[in-house]
């Protein structure tokens, strides 16, 4: 198992920016894929992006493609979320997670590490 560490919330107004931050504690790291999931007040937690981690191929959640970036450094074992042109309804805790196959990169049952998760508060 292995412990993933996001960082990178806080509060920014709507149409802002944030970059958020996952790191994994293990020295020697590997991954099928790592994803971005977040969970509003009362919601079910959802997917938002995902990226392979040898390939660096991305995916994302319909509702923030074209704003959000996901990228990886193998060489750090990090991975990141680069959040434009933020909306209120992009509220939420965002969770960092690894995933443990290639397929199913939407589903959140297909990861098994997960981190504390980070807030994000957009103000309207």
């Amino acid at each position: 198992q292995v412990q993933l560490v996001e960082s990178g919330g806080g509060v920014v107004e709507a149409g802002g920016s944030l970059r958020l931050s996952c790191a994994a504690s293990r020295r020697t790291f590997s991954a099928y894929a790592m994803g971005w999931f977040r969970q509003a007040p009362g919601a079910e937690r959802a997917f938002v992006a995902s990226v392979t981690w040898d390939f660096g191929m991305p995916y994302y959640a319909d509702s923030v493609k074209g704003r959000f970036t996901i990228s990886r450094d193998r060489t750090k074992n990090m991975v990141y979320l680069q959040m434009n042109t933020l909306k209120p309804e992009d509220t939420a805790v965002y969770y960092c997670a690894r995933a443990g196959s290639v397929t199913a990169l939407r589903a959140a049952n297909n990861y098994g590490d997960w981190g504390q998760g980070t807030q994000v508060t957009v103000s309207s």
